[in-house]
Formats: structure tokens, sequence, C-alpha cells
């Protein structure tokens, strides 16, 4: 599998040199990276590194939210700023979150008037805390049959994220690696990875091994020729030591398969 290094389009000093440094040990294949809004000013930085990208869109935390209709103008101010970092980084793929609080039917309205860029939607938890009020968000596209419809009305291509599954799968109460396993039917071109309690419904992030997700289980659903981004949280500003513990560990799980 390609292996990705998740990066923010604002990780321009200490990541962004050991980012360098990791790709060429042969620690990744590619940056996916998150485009803060209104940072095209960082763009030909990236656009130097002899690096491949990928691209995945702002979400809710950045006010990007496809399933509210107030959001339109906002939304498609944020879709022309990604069109240019996925234009200018010749992104190998380009992901968007469906939306938050509002309805699958405005989400799928406004995605399909996405025109120019060729785009993946990524699966949601369930629910998400949110973090201003305190309250649970209901997120769009967390079911399989959401992701479905989606894919259906909007032609377009997606992206399973591993943890997100899992945490709507344990909100459902269904079995987990099952969940999973259906997900995986509707034939993602990229994964997201990364671990957290098995049980949990709430997406954590966490190392591998820091967990009880059964990381050999999850491997072996996996289509071995799509692209895999590791999502694990990042607890240095000043270095990726945490990112490469990950690798390894991913990697020694590939090769016991």
């Amino acid at each position: 599998m390609k292996l990705g290094l998740k990066l923010w389009s604002i990780n321009t000093d200490y990541y962004y040199e050991e980012a360098k440094r990791l790709y060429k040990e042969g620690f990744f294949d590619y940056i996916e990276l998150y485009v803060v809004p209104d940072t095209l000013d960082v763009l030909s930085k990236w656009a130097k590194l002899n690096i491949p990208f990928a691209i995945h869109a702002p979400h809710f935390a950045h006010n990007l939210n496809f399933s509210d209709n107030r959001c339109r103008e906002y939304n498609y101010k944020l879709v022309k700023q990604v069109n240019e970092y996925s234009e200018s980084l010749n992104a190998l793929y380009t992901v968007f979150h469906p939306g938050i609080g509002g309805q699958t039917d405005e989400s799928i309205t406004q995605m399909k008037d996405i025109s120019g860029l060729t785009f993946l939607v990524e699966n949601k938890p369930y629910i998400v805390n949110l973090s201003k009020t305190g309250k649970d968000g209901f997120c769009i596209g967390a079911t399989i049959e959401d992701i479905k419809k989606i894919l259906s009305e909007v032609k377009c291509g997606f992206c399973l994220d591993i943890g997100h599954c899992i945490c709507t799968a344990n909100y459902l109460k269904k079995d987990i690696y099952n969940y999973v396993n259906k997900m995986n039917e509707l034939n993602p071109a990229v994964y997201h990875i990364s671990d957290n309690f098995a049980d949990n419904m709430y997406d954590k992030h966490l190392h591998f091994g820091e967990g009880s997700i059964n990381i050999n289980k999850i491997i072996n659903l996996l289509n071995k020729n799509a692209y895999l981004a590791i999502e694990t949280i990042k607890d240095s500003k000043t270095n990726l030591n945490d990112f490469e513990k990950d690798v390894k560990y991913i990697k020694e799980k590939f090769n016991e398969q």
C-alpha cells in the first residue's frame, strides 16, 4: 500500500523539514495535506517539495458544512481554495467531508455543484462532540446507507476512514469488524487509519497500540492497492518521531499477513 503522512497547510516549519527527511528515508509515499482556509500564501512552499501530494479539504472545524444551505457561499469559497491546492500540487486525490447537523440531500446538492474537481467523500462517525457547545453533533455520511446514497447521486469516489466507521458501528451497536467489512464493499480508493478503544463512539486518532482495535483484523480487510493515510495524533510540534513509530508498527503488521 502507499502510505500517507497527514499534515496541515500551516505546517511549514518543523514538520516541513521532517517530512523531507522521512520521505528520503522511505517512511511514507505521499503527504495528505489538510487545507486550512485562507492559506494560499504558503502553497508555493509546498509545491517546492519533490513529494507526491493528496489534498484534504477543510471540514466542520473550519466551518465547511455541505449539509447546511446557509453555508453555501462560504463552502464554495473554500472549495475554490481546495481546487487551487489540488491543481497546483497535482493531487493524487482530494477528500471532502459531507457535513454535520444538516440534511444528506443538501450535502448531495452542494457536492454535485462542485465543478472541475474530481474528489472523494469520506465517511464520518455517527456523532462528534462539538467543542463550542459541549453537545454532540450528528454527522452526514456516517452510515453505509448514507454513503451509498451520496456515492450514487454525486458520482464521486470513496475514502473509508476506519476509525470513523468503528465509531459509527459502536453507536449503532453493530459488530465493528463486520461493519468495516460491509463499508469496505463500497470500493474505497483511500483509507484513513488510526487506533481507538474498540467500544468507543467518539473518534480519538490514537497511536497504534494505545487503543484496543485489532489492527491485524483491519489490515486483512483492506485493498492493498489503495492509498492509506495514517491519521494518528502528533505529540511533538518539533519532530515526527511518533509518526516514525506508527509507520514501523503498521509495516510490521503488513509483513505479518
